[in-house]
C-alpha cells in the first residue's frame, strides 16, 4: 500500500470516530431482573392493573401503537398535571419490547413541553425470571433538560426497584402517597386562600 495514503486514511478514520462519539446521545439506561415469568413482566407494563402494581396509583393503558400510556402519579391532579398525561405507545413487539413517548414532571414546564422516548425490553432468563431493560433518550441540553435528566436517572431506578419488589412482596401500596398528595393540595389551597 502507498504510505502516502495512510495519513489521509488515518485522519479520515479518526474524524469519523470523533463525529460518532460526539453524535452519541445522552441516555438513561437501567435494568433489573424480576422473579416473574415473561408474561407477568409484560402484563405489568401493558395493563392498568400492572401499572398500578408498581409504577403509579392510576393509569390509562391501551397497549397498541398510538394507544394511551397515561401514567397518573397524582390521579387527583388537574388535567395535564397528573404526571405523564397524554403519553402514547410508539411501538410494541409482544413480550419483547415496548416504547412510549414521555415528558418531564410538571415542576419543569420548559422540558415538559417537549417529549423524550423510552424503550423497555424483556428477556426471559428462566421460566420464573425476566430481565427488564429501560433506555430513555431524546434529551436536550442545559437548563431544565439537565434537571429532567437527573430527575429521571433517579426515578427510573425507583420504578424498576418497585417492579422487582412487586414480584417479591406484592403490589405497591399507594395509600400513604395519596394521603401525602391530598395534604399538599390542602396546604396549597390554604396558602392561596390566605389574605395577602
Amino acid at each position: 500500500m502507498d504510505r502516502s495514503l495512510l495519513n489521509p486514511c488515518l485522519a479520515l478514520a479518526l474524524a469519523i470516530s470523533l463525529c460518532a462519539a460526539q453524535a452519541a446521545e445522552r441516555a438513561i439506561d437501567k435494568e433489573v431482573v424480576v422473579n416473574a415469568t415473561l408474561d407477568q413482566a409484560w402484563e405489568a407494563w401493558t395493563t392498568r392493573e400492572g401499572i398500578r402494581s408498581f409504577f403509579a396509583p392510576d393509569a390509562v393503558v391501551e397497549p397498541h401503537v398510538g394507544g394511551a400510556f397515561h401514567i397518573h402519579m397524582d390521579p387527583g391532579g388537574a388535567p395535564g398535571m397528573k404526571g405523564a398525561d397524554d403519553m402514547r405507545f410508539m411501538a410494541l413487539q409482544p413480550k419483547k419490547m415496548l416504547s412510549f413517548d414521555w415528558n418531564a414532571p410538571p415542576h419543569l414546564p420548559e422540558a415538559r413541553a417537549q417529549r423524550t422516548f423510552v424503550v423497555v425490553r424483556f428477556e426471559p432468563l428462566s421460566a420464573q425470571s425476566t430481565q427488564v431493560t429501560l433506555h430513555h433518550t431524546g434529551w436536550g441540553d442545559g437548563g431544565q433538560w439537565d434537571q429532567a435528566h437527573a430527575y429521571f436517572d433517579k426515578a427510573w431506578g425507583g420504578v424498576l426497584g418497585n417492579l422487582k419488589k412487586r414480584f417479591e412482596s406484592g403490589p405497591y401500596d399507594w395509600t400513604e402517597w395519596l394521603k401525602q398528595l391530598e395534604a399538599w393540595r390542602t396546604e396549597a389551597a390554604k396558602k392561596s386562600a390566605a389574605p395577602k
